[in-house]
């Protein structure tokens, strides 16, 4: 299977027909049929690293102050139990979940990618005691998945910083960010291509653009489980590489596809 980061922007993505929805939704039509999905979200911060183990995950609404349509939205796909103790298996220390089920960076996504919410889901936690190499390290016990039918789907922002959101208009899509954005997400592209890994674990490093661009890591280590996955034949496919709001970009790509 491919493995897919995305950058998923706004709880509004799932009732919006915008192009980042339709961008999911033409990635997920172009890949094999998947098993089951393993959903690495940026809204799922734990100690230490959890899998979910539920039979039937609930709906997460973890937001706040958006349209009553949006909190109506239900992705009552099921759960699996058996891939959750595969996962456990494969990630060193890692333990079953059964009090958590699928937060908006999860469901958003998939509502638009697999509408009829019928492939088993699991999500695995981002341990925040952990340094980003760890993450990788992570990333790379997930590699068995991919031959064995599984979606691997990694969820968050490449830019996220909403210290900084700007809103242009009535579209919190409109294309547009702001010149330190634009260079970070360029920047961290770049290294992803070369597999400039080590730069990447040390963002911080890189300057005042990434340290703007990622002022709490959760929604840009997401984006080191897939690249851990890359093959040494594999390149990247970019899609939906567009800055919003200012301080956010929804750059995602697909491994191996």
């Amino acid at each position: 299977m491919p493995v897919l980061f995305v950058g998923h922007g706004t709880p509004m993505n799932a009732v919006e027909d915008n192009v980042f929805g339709r961008g999911w939704a033409k990635v997920a039509k172009a890949l094999p049929q998947p098993q089951s999905i393993v959903c690495v979200s940026a809204h799922w911060e734990t100690a230490g690293t959890l899998v979910t183990a539920v039979k039937q995950p609930r709906t997460i609404h973890d937001f706040g102050g958006f349209p009553r349509q949006l909190y109506q939205v239900k992705y009552p796909a099921p759960g699996s139990p058996e891939l959750a103790q595969r996962v456990a298996g494969l990630v060193t220390g890692a333990e079953l979940d059964e009090s958590w089920g699928l937060d908006h960076g999860c469901w958003v996504v998939l509502h638009r990618m697999f509408p009829d919410a019928d492939i088993p889901v699991v999500q695995l936690s981002l341990d925040y005691g952990a340094e980003p190499r760890r993450h990788f390290e992570i990333g790379a016990q997930l590699a068995a998945l991919r031959s064995e039918g599984v979606l691997i789907l990694a969820s968050g922002n490449i830019v996220h910083n909403l210290v900084m959101v700007e809103v242009r208009g009535d579209d919190f899509n409109e294309p547009f960010g702001f010149d330190w954005a634009v260079e970070a997400d360029r920047k961290f592209r770049a290294l992803a291509e070369k597999r400039r890994y080590k730069e990447l674990f040390d963002y911080r490093s890189l300057g005042r653009p990434a340290q703007l661009a990622v002022p709490t890591p959760e929604h840009f280590l997401p984006m080191l489980y897939a690249l851990a996955l890359r093959g040494d034949d594999e390149s990247l496919s970019w899609f939906n590489d567009q800055p919003v709001a200012g301080s956010l970009t929804m750059t995602s790509f697909v491994v191996g596809a």
